[in-house]
């Protein structure tokens, strides 16, 4: 399921301009993960990366941003499960600040959904913006398994509990 890897130092690209490592950090929603996880399946939290941060989503009551920054590999309520390399970003610190600013605008607490606008789907669009790069299938998975077939995802939640 991916890689470790740690640490933001910069290195150059081809053109020998800095770049900086964008890494998505995986988390368990539950320790049924290490059962489902060989069906391909699994309920994961996730938050990228950069800088010596990490940024995440998530749901609250209220019209502003959902979007947090904790210590990375620590995020509270979660299991930390693995990291996956991504891919570089040639946003310094200061204009990743910036960027991450204007894009939390885009993610507000209160339009937060478990099928269409999760944690994932925003390290998805995050890693995509930075690198190019989508995140690993499996993380958002069984979130597109619901919508796909239409079931409320808490009945699939259910289920495991």
């Amino acid at each position: 399921m991916g890689g470790a890897v740690s640490g933001g130092a910069a290195v150059g690209d081809a053109a020998g301009a800095a770049t900086y490592p964008v890494v998505l950090n995986v988390y368990d929603l539950t320790p049924v993960n290490n059962y489902l996880h060989w069906g391909g399946l699994g309920i994961f939290h996730s938050a990228v990366e950069v800088h010596g941060s990490e940024y995440s989503f998530g749901a609250h009551d209220h019209p502003s941003s959902g979007v947090f920054e904790v210590e990375p590999k620590s995020c509270p309520g979660f299991i930390y499960r693995c990291t996956v390399f991504i891919g570089h970003t040639t946003l310094n610190s200061l204009e990743f600040r910036e960027f991450i600013q204007r894009m939390a605008s885009e993610y507000h607490g209160d339009t937060y959904h478990l099928i269409s606008k999760n944690c994932n789907h925003f390290t998805d669009d995050l890693s995509t913006r930075l690198t190019g790069k989508s995140i690993p299938g499996w993380v958002n998975r069984l979130a597109r398994l619901g919508n796909k077939t239409g079931a409320p995802l808490y009945i699939v939640f259910e289920s495991f509990w």
